[in-house]
């Protein structure tokens, strides 16, 4: 039996901020519950409603930058049903294609990390005139469609490589051949072993000016993976040595404070395989949390 969370009419949840039945909020939540076309079998699809649940355990107040989340409005679209598969993409691109002319940022969680396509490529038809951020140990430039290829079907949709920045990528994560990837598409690669030297907000800066230049809006994924599989227990690609999770929640909300950052996702977290204090769903509603606080700060 669970315990009953205590009820304190002064220490609101963050739960309660996210209602279904506010559709014009400036943060929307909406869960793409991909999982299918994984290179390991997942059960990423239950991931979405485990943040939901777990943003039980949090407060509205972000103390450090003294941000009430209560005095913002957020609206919860609900889940895209059955994301997987072609058909499952049209779904997602039918489901976001108009949410940025509605709310000034979108966070979708994931999933797999299949969904940094589908959602991307659904919010906006022409790809040419935006930028991506990825925080993730994998490079995703593999052929086909799987959570190991969003990056290279973005690409060939037509985003361009030299506004790409990938964050947190590791050693021995990646092959020499999607190394050489990322080089012959001009990518910007920041790889793990930078970020023991630099501090988060140095390199986010970095990764701003490189996928914005020119004013152009900002897609971000947070693949949950970059950070050190102890704290992340519920990534399986997951690796020991990884960026800590005060790095990606700082990260979360120095993106989301810039206004050309107009979605994030979240991904890569397989629920059904957490430890029993849910550390790493519950790092993840952080991420969301913290996102929203980045877009009050703006």
């Amino acid at each position: 039996m669970k315990a009953q969370l205590p009820d304190d009419p002064k220490w609101k949840r963050a739960h309660t901020l996210f209602s279904s039945s506010n559709s014009s909020g400036d943060c929307a939540l909406i869960g793409v519950p991909a999982h299918q076309g994984s290179i390991s079998p997942t059960h990423a699809d239950q991931t979405p409603d485990a943040i939901r649940s777990a943003l039980a355990r949090y407060s509205t107040y972000s103390t450090s930058d003294n941000i009430d989340l209560a005095n913002s409005s957020f609206t919860d679209l609900g889940n895209i049903d059955s994301p997987d598969g072609a058909q499952g993409i049209a779904r997602v691109h039918s489901a976001v294609k108009d949410l940025l002319g509605k709310h000034r940022l979108l966070i979708a969680l994931g999933g797999d990390n299949s969904i940094t396509y589908s959602v991307a490529s659904g919010l906006w038809s022409d790809l040419s005139n935006i930028g991506l951020i990825t925080f993730d140990a994998h490079h995703d430039l593999r052929d086909g469609h799987s959570n190991g290829s969003p990056v290279w079907e973005l690409i060939q949709a037509g985003l361009p490589g030299k506004n790409i920045v990938q964050i947190g990528i590791a050693d021995f994560a990646n092959s020499a051949e999607y190394s050489a990837r990322a080089k012959e598409n001009a990518i910007t690669v920041i790889p793990r072993c930078d970020l023991r030297t630099r501090s988060i907000a140095d390199v986010v800066k970095q990764a701003l000016d490189i996928a914005g230049a020119g004013g152009r809006e900002i897609y971000v994924d947070l693949d949950v993976d970059v950070c050190d599989r102890s704290i992340v227990p519920a990534c399986p690609a997951a690796m020991p040595g990884g960026i800590s999770a005060d790095e990606l929640r700082q990260a979360a909300f120095f993106v989301a404070a810039d206004k050309r950052v107009r979605a994030i996702d979240i991904t890569e977290i397989d629920a059904s395989i957490d430890t029993d204090d849910q550390r790493t769903v519950r790092l993840a509603a952080l991420l969301v949390l913290e996102a929203a606080a980045g877009l009050a700060s703006r």
